[in-house]
């Protein structure tokens, strides 16, 4: 399955998440039916992954945890907010940075629709694609 592919699929199961649930829960419950849309779309996932972070060789105590780690590649960030800053999306890209993997996907179930940020990390770029769908 192609990048883009992953993407249309962890993005649909976003939607049709948003679509049974609509918005006012909070973040978890989000979380949970997303889990469960994943299986039934087969979406490869695990939860909470530890992101550790790393210094002159060393891993260091603090760290992050992703909500997902989608086909191994993709880390998916949940949140439940009126609007998706650039707060969200700097914690995205340092999730990015801690775990060495180029893609992410912000999704915030907080709107009336579903909003959506695809992230893409290289050592020298960061490039965001926002959508609201």
């Amino acid at each position: 399955m192609s990048g883009d592919e992953q993407s249309f699929a962890i993005i649909g199961a976003a939607m049709s998440v948003h679509r049974e649930l609509g918005h006012g829960f909070l973040e978890a419950v989000h979380q949970e039916a997303l889990a469960v849309e994943f299986m039934k779309c087969a979406v490869l996932f695990a939860r909470a992954v530890e992101l550790p972070i790393r210094y002159r060789g060393q891993r260091l105590n603090t760290g992050y945890r992703a909500d997902f780690l989608c086909f191994d590649e993709v880390i998916v960030e949940v949140k439940a907010l009126e609007r998706l800053t650039t707060r969200e999306e700097s914690q995205v890209i340092n999730y990015l940075k801690a775990s060495g993997r180029a893609r992410g996907l912000l999704l915030n179930f907080g709107g009336r629709s579903l909003e959506h940020k695809r992230l893409v990390w290289t050592h020298s770029l960061v490039r965001a694609e926002h959508r609201e769908g």
